[in-house]
């Protein structure tokens, strides 16, 4: 952890917590590193205002479980912008930088947890702990 790294708090579901860990585990990484890995997926297909519909939509679902987080200030600046985004095209939960990373990372989680496990090979030069992606959690899919 790096002295310019910011904390931050994100909600997401159980199964998504589980997801994140699973993959954080799988990865050889901790949590917070995937889901800096995953916010940086999913921010470049948000270019327009129409592919924010399924960002939206997760922001409409209840999240319970806290999460805290650490990212590079680096990427933590990226995330006002987002959040300004999201509010004009009516996001309101996504007010604050830590609701708009809160959407990306479940929009994310969201997806195959095996893509999601390769995507995050091919980041980092295909190291994954075990070789094998993590288990399949059912309960992570969000409907578009």
């Amino acid at each position: 952890m790096d002295c310019d790294d910011v904390m931050l708090t994100v909600r997401i579901t159980a199964a998504e917590r589980a997801l994140l860990r699973d993959l954080a585990r799988a990865h050889g990484g901790d949590v917070s590193e995937v889901a800096v890995d995953g916010l940086l997926e999913v921010v470049p297909a948000l270019h327009d205002d129409g592919s924010l519909l399924p960002l939206q939509r997760v922001l409409a679902r209840p999240a319970p479980c806290a999460v805290t987080l650490w990212l590079p200030a680096s990427v933590a600046d990226l995330l006002p912008l987002l959040a300004e985004r999201l509010g004009r095209t009516g996001g309101p939960a996504a007010a604050a930088p830590s609701g708009a990373f809160s959407a990306a990372l479940r929009l994310w989680l969201a997806g195959d947890p095996a893509v999601l496990a390769a995507g995050l090979g091919r980041l980092h030069g295909g190291c994954v702990a075990g070789g094998r992606p993590p288990a399949t959690h059912p309960g992570v899919r969000i409907a578009a």
